[in-house]
């Protein structure tokens, strides 16, 4: 405190900050990609474990025997919903009730804003089927869920097929401690939503459904089930939700304890774990596991049915069957019993899962990356813009301002050579309408743009976006015209620009992480060294190179090489065009915040920079 007290080692400090400042800035930058490429290692990361004292044991049990069975009854499934064309509800309603569950159904519509061109839907109608297992021993104050999706085509029949014959086998079980709720829903995230909102009593969205008339209790934890195949060669569990939330890492270190305990091959984003982690190999396949979870994170859209569980604060992930090219195989039999013993451990809580993290990163399934150790890889970048704002503020401290008699002395940069308040804001009002234009009226002109050219509503809507997005780099002339700001009034505007996104970045950073880091990464450079001063061609390619729209090809671009599924220049447009159209349904149809960050904030604090390069 005595550095910051005294008024002249208060100015050496400042002295130094900002004759160093590029230097430290670089460093700074380096640092924060060096810290998050450093995760990986597995030294530096920590060994996932068992928090709850609940579950802490798997000495249970499983004798679920009914695989076979389960399979015979998924080929029923499929049979009758070829023969009805959808989800066979009659059907459903007559086999979960000879299980002897308290059957119900909730019928749901919904018209979305735009053609989902993807699975070729806009009015969707549809019907949940879900079953109640109550609780023998207790008040039924409390529930878990197994769901499984009813898709179109014949790719998750498998784990209907097991979800009812878990459903008879846990009938005959009588130490369940809470209602069990066996859900089928149709149209996947659509009807999710639906029995979502009707559950809980309420409508985020706007949707149409029918309330439930049959209700469990608290929903304490839930499992969406995936498989598409008689046989799987490994169990892949998808963690991402809603907007990049997370399960309580104690789920997942369920499923790795019962994958072990049934031998079952287990995957995170598909990918195995190795032991050989000081190896090159070893080393780049957790950089790749752990990047492929910051990408889809950062996408902020929820990559399975459990996605939306989590904003109702109910622990969830969805198990997916994978069947590939490994000789290792396991049943159906042996799946449900890796079920049943999750069930049965989490039939032992007395408490939501809490006491392990909500925020973290996974290499692999054995070894976790706290918040403590992935945020000074964001502090690194989000320092920068402080150290930046602080050398904007003192040359705007030691700016001339012009006497009487015409000359220069140090002032104040609130004297009458300084930019008035009003004439600062104009760039900014301008440039978040800009962003408030591209938010609203893709959508909006949709009708308009199919009628004066020849697209489809959802190529419409697109294109309208990537439009008003490329319109943005005019600005600086329109700017220009509605201010008259003084000579040095972009360095008042940089201030402002580079404070603002260091709140966009750090807010976004604590909600999402992975979204706060991939934005800083390119963004932070940009704002850093932007000036009027620079060289402008080079600086606009820059600079049009890192922005937002950018960013986000090369998101889908990497996305795409980390599967181990790469793409054509082409073929990676088309997806770049895609994943707009889904972020925009996913804004409107769940509530994922990741557009409309983008469009009213991001993009125009992006707009304000451009401005300052463009300075007159």
């Amino acid at each position: 405190m005595g550095l910051l007290s005294d008024p002249n080692r208060r100015r050496a400090l400042t002295n130094l900050l900002t004759r160093l400042n590029t230097p430290i800035c670089v460093l700074c930058y380096l640092a924060g990609v060096a810290w998050f490429m450093g995760l990986a290692f597995e030294p530096f990361t920590l060994r996932t474990y068992m928090s709850e004292n609940a579950m802490g044991s798997t000495m249970v049990e499983e004798r679920f025997p009914a695989g076979e069975r389960a399979l015979v009854t998924a080929r029923e499934f499929g049979a009758h919903k070829r023969k009805s064309g959808a989800m066979p509800v009659d059907w459903l309603v007559k086999t979960m009730q000879s299980r002897g569950l308290e059957v119900y159904t909730q019928s749901f519509s919904r018209r979305l804003p735009f053609p989902d061109e993807n699975k070729e839907r806009y009015m969707v109608r549809g019907t949940n089927v879900y079953g109640i297992l109550r609780a023998p021993r207790a008040p039924r104050t409390e529930a878990l869920v197994l769901s499984a999706p009813c898709s179109p085509d014949n790719s998750n029949n498998q784990a209907v097929g097991l979800l009812l014959g878990l459903a008879q086998y846990f009938r005959s079980q009588i130490y369940w401690a809470k209602d069990i709720i066996f859900l089928v829903n149709e149209h996947d995230l659509i009807g999710m939503q639906a029995w979502l909102e009707a559950y809980h009593h309420t409508n985020i969205t706007g949707m149409d459904w029918a309330p439930l008339h049959g209700r469990g209790g608290s929903i304490q934890a839930a499992l969406s089930l995936e498989l598409s195949s008689d046989v799987v060669t490994s169990l892949d569990l998808v963690l991402e939700g809603l907007n990049g939330q997370l399960p309580n890492l104690d789920l997942a270190n369920l499923f790795y304890t019962f994958c072990q305990k049934q031998d079952i091959l287990c995957t995170i984003q598909e990918k195995l774990q190795r032991s050989d982690w000081d190896s090159v190999s070893g080393y780049s396949q957790a950089v790749q596991t752990m990047a492929l979870m910051v990408l889809k994170q950062a996408s902020g859209r929820p990559w399975g049915d459990h996605g939306l569980f989590l904003r109702y604060h109910i622990e969830s992930a969805t198990i997916r069957g994978i069947n590939s090219f490994r000789q290792y195989k396991t049943d159906t039999t042996t799946v449900g019993r890796l079920l049943e013993g999750m069930f049965r451990k989490l039939n032992n809580l007395l408490e939501r899962l809490h006491q392990s993290y909500f925020f973290y990163l996974l290499p692999s399934l054995s070894r976790f990356v706290s918040i403590g150790y992935y945020m000074p890889a964001f502090g690194f970048l989000a320092v920068i813009l402080l150290l930046r704002a602080l050398d904007l503020w003192v040359q705007l401290g030691a700016l001339p301002s012009v006497t009487e008699d015409g000359v220069g002395s140090r002032a104040l940069p609130l004297q009458s050579s300084s930019p008035s308040l009003v004439s600062i804001l104009t760039p900014v009002v301008i440039s978040h309408l800009t962003g408030a234009a591209l938010y609203t009226l893709p959508v909006l002109s949709q009708e308009l743009a199919v009628q004066h050219f020849p697209v489809s509503e959802t190529e419409a809507v697109v294109l309208t976006a990537i439009a008003i997005y490329t319109a943005g780099l005019a600005l600086p002339h329109n700017t220009h015209r509605y201010s008259s700001i003084a000579k040095q009034g972009w360095r008042v505007l940089k201030l402002v620009a580079v404070l603002y996104l260091a709140v966009l970045l750090s807010c976004t950073a604590l909600i999402n992480f992975s979204l706060g880091f991939i934005l800083a990464l390119t963004l932070v450079p940009v704002a850093a060294f932007v000036t009027p001063h620079v060289p402008k061609v080079l600086s606009a390619v820059v600079m049009v190179l890192l922005a937002p729209g950018c960013t986000l090809l090369y998101c889908v671009f990497a996305f795409q090489e980390l599967q181990e599924a790469p793409v054509s220049l082409i073929d990676g447009w088309m997806l770049f065009l895609s994943v707009i159209s889904q972020g925009m349904l996913d804004h409107a149809l769940y509530g994922s915040l990741v557009y409309p960050l983008l469009a009213l904030f991001i993009y125009p604090c992006w707009l304000i920079l451009w401005n300052i390069l463009f300075w007159k």
